[in-house]
């Protein structure tokens, strides 16, 4: 599969923004070489015809089953930079989702202690993980738009689970409801950030709405 033009949401010489569809990778595996990098590096080398190895990293990573927004760097000082700015929590990441149950009021905040073991996420005591907040508000019911104070290993899907809310599709976290699209019914929709050259503030939004 190619990266498509359409799902490239912002370039230029310092960054490559992605739309990453539900079901691909961030990264690269050893058994499974198509990803937001594999793609985007491809994109980019056929787009300026450029020869040899293309310099591409991604900033973060979103879950293989989720969908939305994948910032890359395109140069190591725009990778060092972004990744500071990741650091002295000067992103502002929005989600959207669809959810199980019913949420215990229509906005709030959510805070837990995550555990990560074996490619999953649980809820321990305080004192016995990290610590991992987020606030959510309701859209209507059974839709919500989350913002990440933190930025854990599946920390939403953790979250959401642990108050009888799972995420649409999301089976590991004892979901019943199957997603409306691929994967789970999770989208990162919208970021804030500076660029990491120029300083001027970005907002990326997804088409996946």
């Amino acid at each position: 599969m190619k990266l498509l033009d359409k799902e490239v949401l912002y370039l230029d010489n310092h960054l490559l923004v992605i739309d990453k569809p539900p079901l691909l990778l961030t990264l690269p595996t050893s058994e499974v070489i198509d990803s937001v990098l594999t793609r985007g590096q491809a994109w980019i080398k056929e787009k300026f015809e450029k020869p040899g190895n293309v310099f591409l990293h991604p900033v973060h990573r979103l879950d293989r089953v989720a969908s939305g927004i994948v910032v890359c760097a395109r140069t190591s000082k725009s990778l060092s930079r972004l990744n500071e700015q990741i650091r002295e929590g000067q992103w502002h990441k929005l989600y959207r989702l669809r959810y199980e149950g019913e949420l215990p009021s229509l906005k709030g905040t959510l805070r837990h202690f995550l555990e990560k073991n074996d490619y999953h996420t649980k809820v321990v005591e305080e004192g016995l993980g990290q610590e991992a907040i987020l606030n959510y508000r309701q859209l209507k019911p059974g839709i919500a738009e989350v913002e990440l104070v933190t930025g854990r290993y599946h920390q939403i899907r953790a979250q959401f689970a642990a108050i009888g809310c799972p995420i649409c599709g999301d089976y590991k976290y004892g979901a019943t409801t199957k997603a409306i699209s691929p994967g789970i019914d999770l989208c990162h929709v919208r970021l804030e950030f500076l660029h990491p050259v120029t300083k001027v503030p970005l907002i990326i939004t997804t088409q996946q709405q």
